[in-house]
C-alpha cells in the first residue's frame, strides 16, 4: 500500500477504533490517537472486546487476536502517531475546520511519501487536501459501520489526487479485505448521496403516518433485500450525523430530497440521537 506497513488513525470513536482494528488484523502496525482524554484507551479496550467476541464465536483465532492487539499502540499526540506512518487515516467528526487543522499538522509531521486519507462521508476531499502541501497524496477512504463487518470502502479521488495514490488505496483495500469503489470528489460521493435520500424519505413517511419505523424498515429489508432498514441504520449512524450530512448536501446540491424533515430536527434537539444515546427511532436502552 505504502512505503511501510505503519498506519496512523486519528480519531478513536466508533469509526476510528474500527478502522484501527481492521488495519491491525491485516498486519499493519497501528498508532491510534484521539485528543479527548481517555478516548484512545477506551477505544483499545473496545477493540479487545471485539476481538474476544470473535474468538468466542470461532471467527478469529486466539493467536490472531493476540497478534492484532500487539500491533496496536496509543500515540501520545498527532505528531507521534504520524511520525513514521506510511498512511494516515483521519476519522474525526464531520467539521471541515477540524479536518483541515489535522491535515495541516499531519503534512508537517508525516514522512514526505506518506499518504493522508480522510474517512469523511460527505465533505470535500479536495478542500481538505488544500490544507496540505501534498494534495496529490491525499485521498478519501470512506469506511462503513461496523468497520470490521462491512465490506465496502469508498475511495474518493480529489481534484489533485494522483493515479498512483488511488492505486495504492485500492491495494490497501484489498489487503484489509474490503471491496472498493472509486468515486470523484462530489458532495456526498455515491453512498451518502443515495443513502441520505432514502433515510430522509423514510423519516417523512413516519412523519406523515404512512407506517411505523419498524414496518418501513421491514419493507426495505424483505422487499429490497437491504440487510438493515434506513431508520435503524440512521439510529446506528446517529441522527445528529445524518442531520449534519443532510444540511451539507442541501446547501451544496439544493433539492427538496436533501432537506432535513422536521422530525429529524426535533429528535436531535431532544437528544434522541439513536443507538449512542439509547433512543432514536428505536429503543436501544439495555441492548
Amino acid at each position: 500500500m505504502t512505503t511501510n506497513s505503519r498506519v496512523a488513525v486519528i480519531g478513536a470513536g466508533t469509526m476510528g477504533h474500527g478502522i484501527a482494528q481492521v488495519c491491525a488484523m491485516a498486519g499493519y502496525q497501528v498508532a491510534l490517537f484521539d485528543p479527548m482524554p481517555g478516548a484512545t484507551e477506551r477505544a483499545l479496550g473496545k477493540i479487545a472486546e471485539n476481538l474476544q467476541k470473535g474468538v468466542e464465536r470461532g471467527k478469529v483465532a486466539a493467536e490472531d487476536a493476540a497478534a492484532t492487539r500487539e500491533r496496536l499502540r496509543a500515540a501520545a499526540d498527532l505528531r507521534d502517531a504520524v511520525a513514521d506512518a506510511g498512511l494516515m487515516i483521519e476519522a474525526v467528526p464531520e467539521t471541515m475546520e477540524l479536518k483541515e487543522s489535522i491535515f495541516r499538522e499531519a503534512h508537517q509531521s508525516a514522512p514526505a511519501e506518506a499518504i493522508l486519507a480522510s474517512n469523511t462521508s460527505s465533505l470535500s476531499v479536495s478542500r481538505i487536501a488544500a490544507a496540505t502541501g501534498r494534495a496529490e497524496r491525499v485521498v478519501g477512504l470512506h469506511f462503513f459501520n461496523p468497520v470490521h463487518i462491512m465490506k465496502l470502502l469508498e475511495v474518493v479521488r480529489g481534484r489533485d489526487t494522483s493515479r498512483e495514490t488511488v492505486d495504492a488505496a485500492l491495494a490497501f483495500a484489498a489487503r484489509i479485505g474490503k471491496e472498493p469503489i472509486v468515486v470523484t470528489d462530489t458532495p456526498g460521493f455515491a453512498s451518502s448521496r443515495l443513502g441520505v435520500v432514502l433515510g430522509l424519505e423514510a423519516m417523512r413517511m413516519v412523519e406523515e403516518g404512512v407506517a411505523s419505523p419498524q414496518d418501513i424498515d421491514r419493507a426495505m429489508e424483505l422487499g429490497y433485500n437491504h440487510p438493515m432498514g434506513p431508520l435503524k441504520l440512521t439510529d446506528v449512524v446517529g441522527l445528529d450525523v445524518r442531520l449534519g450530512i443532510a444540511e451539507y448536501l442541501h446547501g451544496e446540491l439544493g433539492g427538496e430530497q436533501y432537506r432535513a424533515p422536521e422530525i429529524l430536527r426535533r429528535m436531535v434537539a431532544e437528544g434522541r440521537l439513536g443507538k449512542k444515546s439509547g433512543r432514536g427511532f428505536y429503543d436501544w436502552e439495555g441492548k
